[in-house]
């Protein structure tokens, strides 16, 4: 079982799972290694607390990897929602503990959630699915705080049409926008696995997006299942392990201390 480079805890807002029952599902998977990769978004308008305790959480983690190292190669992640003007903080927070690996995601714009249908209101879908792609482009061009960037089409999740209109050829410009600025800067996506359980049928990325990114010359690529609950844990990754080779993957990509490490698919 390829080891699963997303996923959530109690650590989380949105998550009530402890880290060993979501441990001890990887366990049971034969997984061999996996990274824990909490959420962290700070300075932004929400009914959770997305923000993370981070010294806690680090000490927390540490102890376990510590406990299960016979069993299971933990590594220590962190997901951050990404905002240019905490560029300052984002650097002295991840200076501060020694994470193997940090997703950079866009999950608020202007503060504000796209996963409740009050982001669309007033608007058509194709406005808004712009607005969250050109947020993801600031991001990625102005930040280096991060190793991957997350679920790039993360938004199709939550429109009022999900995935019934959306094509990479449709937003085409500001994507290869997107992959290029991550290729530039030494970064790489991952292949959230959600998706396929979410109601859109494909993962986010979706395919046409991977094979562009692997076009564009794009290696680092991580698998993740974006779990909240031990049952997701690794779910779809032998489609998603499929699905990365049809888009021309030999590779997916672990990560120790913020450095890559390509293994064959």
């Amino acid at each position: 079982m390829l080891p699963d480079y997303h996923f959530h805890t109690d650590f989380s807002g949105d998550s009530n799972t402890p880290m060993r029952a979501q441990l001890e599902q990887a366990i049971n998977l034969s997984m061999t290694s996996l990274c824990v990769t909490d959420h962290h978004d700070y300075d932004v308008d929400s009914v959770i607390d997305f923000t993370l305790p981070t010294d806690k959480y680090f000490n927390t983690m540490s102890a376990l990897r510590e406990e299960y190292k016979d069993r299971i190669d933990l590594r220590i992640g962190i997901e951050l929602g990404l905002q240019p003007h905490l560029k300052k903080y984002y650097h002295e927070l991840l200076s501060s503990h020694p994470f193997d690996f940090v997703i950079g995601s866009t999950h608020f714009i202007n503060r504000k959630d796209p996963a409740y249908p009050e982001f669309f209101e007033g608007r058509g879908e194709q406005e808004a699915y712009l607005q969250y792609f050109q947020a993801t482009l600031d991001n990625v061009k102005n930040l280096n705080t991060y190793d991957v960037a997350g679920h790039i089409d993360y938004i199709v999740r939550y429109g009022p049409n999900k995935a019934a209109y959306y094509s990479y050829e449709a937003y085409r410009d500001i994507l290869d926008q997107i992959l290029r600025a991550v290729i530039e800067r030494g970064k790489g996506i991952e292949c959230n696995t959600a998706g396929l359980r979410k109601g859109i049928g494909q993962p986010n990325p979706c395919d046409r997006i991977l094979m562009r990114y692997r076009e564009l010359g794009g290696e680092i690529i991580t698998i993740g299942s974006d779990a909240h609950i031990p049952e997701d844990i690794g779910a779809d990754f032998q489609a998603a392990r499929e699905l990365l080779k049809q888009c021309g993957f030999s590779y997916y990509t672990e990560f120790y201390r913020r450095k890559p490490e390509f293994k064959p698919l």
